[in-house]
């Protein structure tokens, strides 16, 4: 009787339980083996339902309340989800509409907050559904003990990062976070963005936000990002800047800091 032929060892194997990526995947002569090319199809299919998604914000809304939380729902210049696709530029600022309701929210409120909280739907819907509400709860109990004061949580349809801008122009907004559904991937399709900015004006640039990104239960935790983003403000309001000058040095706890020393420190810089 024939004997089976042995299966060579595959040393990467075992790295496939540590990382999402697509490695050691085997082959079937000289294609992909039926299981891994279906995944890849399912993984596809997901991020661009993603993209797709309406954005739940009546939901989003009324969960907000059930927390206390005022909202306001406000919609880009972009009319549609196609043409949001078609038109980056649209998705940067505020219909008319939206832009009179802010004006009247600040007459009635004057003197401008410290901080206004926008969430966009961006290129995934789900992971503002999955997310927001999560970490919101963490940095928002950490945010009330530092004495920040905040507005009302804006919700943007077919919004993009800079849209952002103008609302904390409009709020009188001494900083600006944005909570926006980054692009998918294909082991990623939830992945929640935070995009942060002193000062918001029309017409920033990229080079004057900073972004926190990946936050997911995959990826970076609530707490995490919330502590991330409460160093920047802090950091952002000692400097009067944020963006490429201001980098994200927030100390974190690491293992052998923590129980060898005592000490806490950040393992991405090294020992001071």
């Amino acid at each position: 009787m024939d004997r089976p032929t042995p299966t060579p060892d595959n040393p990467w194997l075992a790295l496939r339980t540590l990382t999402p990526a697509r490695i050691a995947l085997g082959r079937s002569g000289t294609s992909l083996p039926t299981a891994a090319q279906l995944d890849f199809q399912f993984a596809h299919a997901q991020a661009r339902d993603a993209v797709h998604l309406a954005f739940d914000h009546a939901g989003l809304r009324s969960q907000l309340s059930e927390r206390g939380r005022d909202s306001l729902l406000l919609h880009s210049a972009a009319s549609d989800r196609h043409e949001y696709l078609q038109r980056p530029d649209l998705g940067r600022r505020l219909n008319a509409d939206s832009v009179s309701q802010l004006r009247e929210h600040a007459q009635v409120n004057p003197g401008g907050v410290d901080l206004a909280i926008v969430v966009a739907d961006g290129l995934s819907a789900l992971a503002v559904h999955r997310h927001t509400l999560p970490f919101l709860t963490r940095f928002e109990e950490q945010a009330a003990a530092d004495g920040w004061r905040s507005a009302p949580v804006v919700l943007v349809e077919q919004g993009r990062v800079a849209v952002a801008d103008e609302v904390g122009e409009l709020l009188g907004a001494r900083m600006t976070v944005m909570l926006i559904g980054e692009r998918p991937g294909l082991s990623s399709p939830d992945s929640l963005g935070l995009y942060f900015t002193f000062a918001p004006k029309v017409g920033l640039t990229d080079a004057y936000r900073n972004c926190i990104s990946n936050v997911r239960l995959e990826g970076l935790s609530y707490g995490m990002a919330a502590h991330r983003l409460l160093y920047l403000m802090r950091e952002a309001c000692r400097r009067q800047l944020s963006g490429v000058n201001l980098k994200d040095e927030a100390e974190v706890h690491s293992l052998d800091s923590e129980h060898s020393t005592g000490k806490t420190g950040n393992f991405l810089l090294g020992e001071e």
